[in-house]
Parts: structure tokens; C-alpha cells; sequence
């Protein structure tokens, strides 16, 4: 049996513990130092907690110290190892190999503690995970930027590395551990945890006269990666671990995301299940159906799945558009109808494309069937412009109590005994 892994993304102990209650396999989370989102870094002992969560479930708990390490920093570095396999954390993704080297030499971990390649070892051929694995990474963590042809070809060059594959979340415009610009421009080194976001920001476009062709567009901003349609895709390649990206995101991302892909890899394995089993125990049950639309994203693409494809990037703006609700039908001076099927909330949160190609923002202070009264109405809304939204008040609603429980499955014998059963 081939055992399947829904990973998941965790900024802190709240957000891990909701990621196994909604149906993750495993958990990666930042330690308090050297993990690639310096901003999320969380304490051993919460670490702790959350391995003994996880476990009960037969989950897994991986801690991010893949930046790069200075000299200086090694003697730290082994301590927090130390600490988290102290801790019973079941891996640790990492991208200095000086890491690895240092590692070898803490005997008492070679056999508790797993070392995972991290994406940020840019691993996107078969010759550099063959190589990974000769230096003893039981998986690796591949490049955004495969195909489903590229993955299976790596896993037929060597089958008996564990192959992980980023599934949801944000994209970087250049392979990951490969981009320096955040470090040339703002002195903020991606490889350090630190990363400026270069690819979110503005740019003009000029050709090679010097005439402007777009100005101040996002035109380095990809879409966000959505592969839940395709995971039998993936699967078939040879993958085996399926990684949601987000560490810097709220516990209702997670738990939103992490029920649909939990559900999708559930639906596979019941059309499957002499092949292929989940990676944990327990079944899950929600309070709420799953829509990957109601939570952050910048529009979804699934970008070099099928090799490279056009509309893989969002020049109008890098935040969240949400789901489409309609367009603007009537505007009065305090109030708009919208045409469309949706309904909404008090508190709302919606947003448009204006006439400049910029983003504008405003929340629905009431809502009477289609016409909404917004807090401040508009100036630049017109008739016949498109609406998303991208805070759905209901469905946070639902999500910020408690959402979804795990139970495992027991069973158990009634014997008689001398003295009754």
C-alpha cells in the first residue's frame, strides 16, 4: 500500500492543531530561528504541543530550519536540533547542506530524526534528487515549476526517494532558493527568511527604445497554485506528499483549504483503496462545505502542471480578489444593486477593477437582497463592472468557531470473565 500525504502549512500552534483536526497528514511549522518565514517562528515547547496532537493521530510534525546558515550560528543551529528532537518532531526540512554535515554528527538522531530537502534546494531534475539521496534525504521537496511528465520521470530515476510536491498557495516568479533580487534591491535576503516580496510590487514596462508599453502594472505577480482537480495527476507521477503552501496565513485558510484537499484525496482512495491508503488515521467531519474561492487567493492557475501555460500571472493587483459575485446593475447615491445569483452579509467584503486598472476596496455596511448600502459609498464604481468578494462574512463566521473534529475508529472485543465480562 502507498501511503498519501496532506500537508499543511502551520504559523503557530493554533493553526497546526486546526490543520490536523480538519484532516491533515502531517504539519510543517517554523522554529523560534532559521526557518525561511523569519515572521512565524514559534517556541520548542509549542512545538512540542503540537507533536503530541498530532501523534495521537498518527500525524507528523515537520520543522522548517531551511535558511541559509552562517558560521556563527552552527553551535545555535545544533542546539535547536537537539531541542526539536527532543521534542519528537518527526523531520526537518533544510537547505544548507552544512546542515546536513553537522547533523551526521549527532549520532542519537540518525535514527529518530528525518532531513527532508526543502524547495528552497531548487530539486527539479532527477540527477539532483539521485544526488540528495546519496547524502542521506529520505524526501525531497520538488521545484513549483514541473510538470506532471518531469515528476514521473524523476520518480522512475529514483523511486525510492520520497517525492513531495506543492499542491495550493502563492507562487514565486523564480525558482525557489534561486532569487536574490529582495537581497540586491532592499538588502533582504529571501534565503534568510526575509524575503521583501519583489515580485508583488510595481513595474513599468519598457521596450527597447525606451517607450513605455505598461505602466505600473504587477507584472511579476503569479496567481496562486491550485491543484485540486489534478491530484490523481500528481499522484500517478509518483508523488506522495501534497503541500499546501501558507505559513503566513490565518487559521480559516487552513482549515478551508486543508477540508477540500483532505476530501479530494479521500474521494481518490475510496475509487483505489487496494493501492493507496491516507498517511494518518481518523475521519473528519466539518460543519461547513469547503470552497477554495472564499479564502485568500489572487486567482488560481495550475501553472507548469501541463507545461507551460498563458494567464498564469495577476498584473491588476497581488491581493485577494475572491470569488466573482456579479456585476453592478442600478447605482443611487447611497446604495447598488447587483446582478448575479449570490447572496450577502452585513460586513461584507467586497472589491472591482476601476476604470485605471486598480484595485478598490469597500465593506457592505447592510445588505438587503441584492442592494447593498456600503460603509462609504464608491466613487469610482460604475454600471456593468464586475464584483468579487473577498471577505465572505458567513463563512468566516462559521469558520472562526470550532469547524471540524477527527475521530479514530476503535475496535474492541466483549469477553467473559469469571467475575462477569
Amino acid at each position: 500500500m502507498t501511503s498519501l500525504e496532506l500537508l499543511a502549512p502551520a504559523k503557530n500552534l493554533e493553526c497546526g492543531i486546526a490543520a490536523i483536526d480538519h484532516g491533515a497528514d502531517a504539519v510543517y511549522i517554523g522554529a523560534p530561528r532559521f526557518g525561511a518565514r523569519a515572521a512565524v517562528g514559534n517556541s520548542v515547547d509549542d512545538i512540542r504541543q503540537l507533536c503530541q496532537y498530532a501523534h495521537q493521530f498518527g500525524a507528523r510534525i515537520y520543522v522548517t530550519v531551511n535558511t541559509i546558515i552562517y558560521d556563527s550560528e552552527l553551535e545555535a543551529t545544533s542546539t535547536l536540533i537537539r531541542e526539536l528532537a527532543e521534542a519528537r518532531v518527526d523531520a526537518i526540512l533544510i537547505q544548507d547542506m552544512g546542515l546536513l554535515s553537522l547533523m551526521s554528527s549527532i549520532s542519537e538522531l540518525s535514527s529518530s530524526l528525518a532531513f527532508h530537502a526543502s524547495t528552497q534546494t531548487d530539486n527539479r531534475t532527477p540527477e539532483k534528487v539521485r544526488w540528495l539521496r546519496s547524502l542521506g534525504f529520505r524526501r525531497v521537496v520538488l521545484a513549483r515549476e514541473l510538470s506532471t511528465e518531469e515528476i514521473a520521470e524523476i520518480h522512475r530515476e529514483v523511486p525510492d526517494v520520497e517525492l513531495e510536491v506543492f499542491v495550493h498557495g502563492a507562487l514565486c516568479v523564480s525558482y525557489s532558493g534561486l532569487c536574490y533580487a529582495s537581497q540586491h534591491c532592499f538588502s533582504r535576503s529571501a534565503n534568510r527568511g526575509a524575503c521583501a516580496q519583489f515580485c508583488r510590487m510595481k513595474f513599468d514596462l519598457l521596450d527597447a527604445n525606451g517607450n513605455e508599453l505598461e505602466h505600473q502594472r504587477h507584472l511579476l505577480s503569479l496567481k496562486d497554485l491550485n491543484q485540486l482537480d489534478h491530484l490523481d495527476e500528481l499522484i500517478l507521477a509518483g508523488a506522495t506528499s501534497f503541500k499546501i503552501e501558507g505559513r503566513l496565513k490565518d487559521v480559516t485558510y487552513v482549515k478551508n483549504v486543508v477540508a477540500a484537499y483532505s476530501q479530494q484525496l479521500d474521494a481518490f482512495i475510496a475509487k483505489h483503496s487496494e493501492t493507496y491508503q491516507r498517511a494518518s488515521k481518523g475521519h473528519c467531519t466539518y460543519t461547513f462545505t469547503p470552497n477554495l474561492r472564499k479564502t485568500f487567493n489572487r486567482g488560481f492557475t495550475t501553472y507548469f502542471l501541463h507545461g507551460r501555460q498563458p494567464d498564469i500571472f495577476s498584473p491588476d493587483t497581488p491581493k485577494a480578489m475572491g470569488e466573482f459575485v456579479g456585476t453592478v446593475k442600478e447605482i443611487r447615491r447611497d446604495s447598488f444593486n447587483v446582478a448575479g445569483t449570490a447572496s450577502f452579509a452585513n460586513g461584507d467584503g467586497l472589491c472591482y477593477i476601476d476604470a485605471n486598472r486598480e484595485l478598490q476596496g469597500f465593506r457592505v455596511n447592510r445588505a438587503q437582497g441584492n442592494r447593498l448600502f456600503p460603509q462609504q459609498m464608491p466613487r469610482t464604481l460604475q454600471r456593468g463592472m464586475a464584483l468579487y468578494r473577498n471577505n465572505d462574512q458567513e463563512f468566516e463566521r462559521v469558520l472562526s468557531r470550532p469547524s471540524g473534529s477527527r475521530k479514530i475508529p476503535v475496535n474492541f472485543s466483549l469477553m467473559v470473565t469469571p467475575d462477569g465480562f
